[in-house]
């Protein structure tokens, strides 16, 4: 028995607007005639065709549907939508009844959640006009069965957005008054904090990507890269580079490897999965459900639990170029930089306590700016933390701003909610005027306690140590993103290095 379906194509858009003009089928949806037209403001067209299956499901269907559209609301922090029968997505589609049944559940699930939920009627050939934001989630599409297991949605988390300017002094980010050299970062706080200003169009680095052999695997799952001799040569030059430049934070580190499938049936795997959400790469295998890994943190976690560790011992890192996966949705790939197969050159560092891993996290917080004022760019970074963390160590903050030479952009997060007090995200802005993240650090309280990793202090007592994640250069494809698009700015600027020869001489460098 197969699975009802529903294909949805998702976009965001500024105004939609249908007229219903003629029969599509011999008995479509009755409609008043009222209801021949319809418009949609600033809210999210959710283009949907049933599919055939066993037509018996379509409670499920819709449910899991309504969960899948509710977390792309959550992203574009609207509540509005359309729901749009659209039989262009699929070649077998299911009958009248079961089509029509589905949809009306679908929009009454997403009534009940409290959207402001309209329907284009089943069965009619519309016109319609469309006029889409344009962003890097504005485009999405979805699969969804009545048989899928849908994780709990919850309501999108609260935060709140504020500018630190160099003093530690806070402002409101509608009200921050910008300095000479501020630019890339009003880019920043306006993307982020503001929510506008996404430009489209096709970022000029690609053309350099296909020169050096970077191109997507068309025979994998979406989100897959294939690398050239060239490309290949670059990738394991800069792995070793980033082994490299971990050492200069001055701790030991142990070079490690393992596996990037984790059963979530394992309480800590299936604790962790639940804090990523809906991002997780699964697959079922003999009747059991794994993950695979999303960064270095299960494999590393899972080894260091079983090693004795005394005071004496910490700090230490460890270290291993992770293969790492991510359902990223298809409307948000893109070459080099948002894939769902990655390398990630990943660095958890564990510590005694919360002062040694801030005293650690000023040095790690230096190696990253240094590696990226390499190649002569700058970052600006979001500081995801807790209003309690940001007060008692203010200084810290302050300390940070004065290597970025620059404001910072805090983003309070509630209390408790996460594993970590402090998670920046450090990204450039690229050719098209857009944020994109590259390098990050968080300091983490929760993991250590979760996968039980412990150690013996002074009396011998049973202590939680503290961790710092970081990837210093960032995922791999991603630095090779930065360096592309560097590339690119200098092309620009009339820099003879970007001529064909020229910018191979600049990704040596």
């Amino acid at each position: 028995m197969e699975d009802e379906t529903l294909r949805l194509l998702l976009i965001h858009a500024d105004k939609f607007e249908y007229e219903s003009k003629e029969k599509a089928v011999k008995e479509p949806e009755t409609v008043a005639d009222h209801s021949k037209k319809g418009v949609l403001q600033d809210g999210l067209v959710v283009f949907t065709t049933v599919e055939k299956g066993d037509e018996a499901s379509p409670e499920n269907t819709a449910s899991n549907a309504a969960a899948s559209i509710e977390e792309v609301l959550g992203w574009l922090k609207t509540n509005r939508v359309m729901i749009y029968p659209y039989a262009h997505l699929s070649n077998d589609l299911a009958g009248r009844e079961p089509a029509i049944a589905t949809l009306k559940i679908l929009q009454s699930k997403m009534l009940e959640k409290g959207y402001e939920v309209s329907r284009a009627p089943f069965g009619w050939y519309k016109s319609f006009t469309i006029s889409a934001k344009g962003h890097p989630l504005s485009e999405l599409s979805r699969t969804v069965t009545s048989q899928q297991q849908t994780r709990q949605v919850s309501a999108p988390i609260k935060s709140e957005y504020m500018v630190m300017d160099e003093k530690g002094e806070v402002h409101s980010p509608e009200t921050f008054r910008y300095g000479p050299g501020m630019k890339e970062f009003e880019s920043l706080v306006e993307k982020e904090a503001l929510k506008k200003g996404l430009t489209g169009g096709e970022p000029r680095y690609l053309e350099y990507a296909r020169r050096f052999g970077l191109e997507w695997e068309s025979y994998a799952d979406l989100g897959q890269m294939r690398f050239g001799p060239e490309s290949d040569m670059i990738i394991q030059l800069l792995s070793d580079y980033a082994n490299q430049v971990i050492r200069r934070i001055g701790i030991p580190i142990l070079n490690v490897r393992g596996t990037n499938m984790f059963d979530v049936d394992v309480k800590p795997i299936r604790e962790h999965l639940q804090l990523f959400g809906s991002r997780a790469y699964e697959l079922d295998v003999d009747e059991r459900t794994f993950v695979l890994r999303y960064a270095a943190c299960f494999q590393q976690f899972s080894m260091v639990k079983d090693w004795t560790l005394s005071y004496r011992t910490l700090p230490f890192g460890t270290f291993e170029v992770a293969d790492s996966y991510r359902m990223e949705q298809s409307g948000e790939l893109l070459l080099s930089f948002r894939l769902r197969k990655f390398l990630m050159p990943d660095l958890h560092i564990y510590l005694k306590n919360l002062n040694e891993a801030i005293d650690v996290g000023r040095k790690v917080h230096d190696r990253i700016y240094e590696e990226i004022r390499k190649i002569h760019r700058e970052y600006v970074s979001i500081y995801n933390t807790t209003r309690s963390f940001f007060e008692k160590n203010k200084d810290l903050f302050i300390e940070m701003a004065r290597v970025e030479k620059k404001p910072l952009l805090l983003n309070f997060v509630p209390e408790g909610h996460y594993y970590w007090v402090l998670n920046v995200e450090y990204n450039i802005i690229d050719d098209l005027d857009r944020p994109r993240e590259i390098g990050t650090f968080q300091i983490d309280v929760g993991n250590a306690q979760r996968f039980d990793i412990h150690y013996a202090n002074e009396k011998g007592e049973r202590v939680y140590p503290v961790i710092i994640h970081t990837a210093v250069i960032g995922g791999l494809e991603r630095y090779l993103f930065a360096l592309l698009d560097s590339a690119v700015r200098m092309e620009r600027q009339g820099r003879n290095r970007c001529s064909p020869s020229g910018y191979r001489q600049f990704m040596l460098e």
